[in-house]
């Protein structure tokens, strides 16, 4: 394979995927803090949110299993789209990069002033974008973090550079998400699939007991990267939320989904082939998210890459 988006893979190789064929614990939500109680510590510097097409279109994706938090949001005509979350490792390349949504700015009010990567994004959007406390790093602001490859049509072709916005990873200080990690609670029901089921989208999650992992599927196939390697997660949860139409709406008049992340509701978190049904809390758009048992203790997380799926409570 040649062209740029054989650069991309190379640059995949070079960076190493330890989620999917490394160890069970990769060290990914680990805390700093010399508290050692695996919670998000205080905030620390900015990560790196990066807009990820998940079209059919986009698969495999570049430099997903370095992140440390995927979110899932469902889009426009029932389809899905992926935020992913790095702050312990960057990638050499991350892609396909597409366009930012209004719920990723309430999404994003939990972290310190993050850095968020898009495409662009509907023009009576970009205001509200330009005036969050974010750092807003399109092609029109960073062109020279961006490259498109030959290999994909436009517009699954649009590649990130994350060297190119920020120097190194910030560290775990800066996932100040409220997840907290740790030995699995009591209880729980030993599950080896689950489904979440969009209009047109599809996610399984298929644990693995050799690897320790959740392995992702997406409509139907399993996950992968374009460095050959699975999908995985430490920890998924299902996070059942409201959804409503926003204000914004595309060319077409399809109105975009809004995912209300603020609030409280239920959950399921998948750990160690087991699912547990939860509570999860979030009071304003500056916390993180908690989660609690139905005894009213945390839940903890497996270290590793965690996956939050947005569901409609309704």
């Amino acid at each position: 394979m040649t062209g740029l988006l054989a650069a991309t893979l190379a640059a995949s190789r070079a960076a190493g995927c330890t989620t999917s064929d490394g160890p069970r614990d990769d060290g990914r939500g680990r805390s700093s803090s010399p508290a050692g109680d695996g919670e998000s510590p205080a905030k620390g510097g900015s990560v790196l949110a990066v807009k990820i097409d998940n079209s059919r279109n986009a698969r495999p994706h570049t430099g997903l299993n370095e992140a440390d938090i995927v979110y899932v949001e469902p889009v426009e005509g029932g389809l899905s789209r992926l935020m992913a979350v790095y702050a312990q490792k960057l990638p050499k390349a991350v892609g396909p990069v597409r366009s930012a949504r209004e719920t990723d700015l309430e999404l994003l009010r939990q972290f310190d002033r993050p850095t968020l990567a898009f495409s662009g994004a509907q023009s009576k959007l970009l205001p509200k974008i330009d005036k969050a406390p974010l750092e807003a790093a399109p092609p029109g602001k960073a062109s020279t973090a961006y490259f498109r490859s030959k290999m994909r049509p436009s517009p699954h072709n649009l590649y990130l550079r994350p060297n190119l916005l920020m120097a190194k990873p910030p560290g775990t200080a800066a996932l100040t998400t409220g997840f907290r990690f740790g030995s699995a609670p009591a209880g729980g029901e030993p599950t080896t699939t689950q489904k979440v089921t969009y209009d047109a989208a599809r996610y399984t999650f298929t644990w693995s007991r050799s690897q320790g992992r959740w392995q992702v599927g997406m409509d139907g196939k399993a996950a992968g990267t374009t460095d050959g390697k699975r999908v995985m997660a430490g920890t998924v949860v299902v996070q059942y939320v409201k959804v409503r139409t926003s204000t914004f709406h595309d060319k077409l008049g399809h109105y975009t989904p809004y995912t209300e992340t603020v609030g409280s509701g239920k959950a399921r978190v998948l750990r160690d082939g087991r699912a547990y049904d939860v509570k999860w809390k979030r009071a304003k758009a500056t916390d993180g998210t908690t989660f609690t048992t139905n005894s009213g203790k945390r839940m903890n997380f497996q270290h590793g890459q965690v996956w939050v799926v947005f569901a409609n409570a309704s």
